[in-house]
């Protein structure tokens, strides 16, 4: 069976050939949650350039705490893939992973992380943590950061501004 096929062909036949691409898509995703009142935080999984799943947070809209975009999306493409194992993905996100979603994302087994925002109070990807570089746990991921950053951190900043009466 192919990449393409084992995910059921995908959310977005298109290929996206480069980061930059992919963040604008996960932008356009986070946007997303704020019609709920949930931080906007949007995530994609990437297979071969093709969009296999794309998610936003929906904490508050669920009332569930574990419901973070990456979590989301990395559900809906193993549900595609009919497997836990994500070996060929690549996750793209527009704030850095917590360590609930960085050792979700381990579990998996990506093979890579892309985000926008670093998170310098939560962040697992770098900034707080390094949960994908870890050489105790059993699968370590590539990480690139801070792609498309200033869009990614401004869509926070406004979201906050706004619950604060700014």
């Amino acid at each position: 069976m192919d990449r393409t096929s084992r995910y059921g062909g995908g959310v977005a036949e298109q290929q996206y050939p480069s980061d930059d691409a992919l963040m604008g898509i996960a932008i356009e995703e986070a946007r997303l949650a704020e019609a709920h009142g949930d931080v906007p935080v949007g995530a994609l999984v990437v297979v071969d350039g093709r969009i296999v799943a794309r998610r936003h947070n929906e904490r508050e809209a669920s009332n569930d705490p574990t419901a973070h975009a990456e979590l989301l999306a990395v559900r809906d493409a193993a549900a595609a893939a009919e497997s836990w194992r994500l070996e060929d993905a690549t996750v793209v996100v527009t704030l850095e992973p917590c360590p609930m979603c960085a050792g979700a994302l381990q579990q998996a087994r990506v093979a890579r992380v892309v985000y926008g925002a670093a998170d310098m109070k939560a962040g697992a990807c770098g900034s707080l943590y390094s949960l994908g570089s870890d050489p105790r746990l059993n699968h370590e991921f590539e990480t690139t950061h801070c792609v498309r950053e200033e869009e990614c951190a401004a869509l926070l900043t406004d979201f906050f501004a706004a619950r604060r009466g700014n």
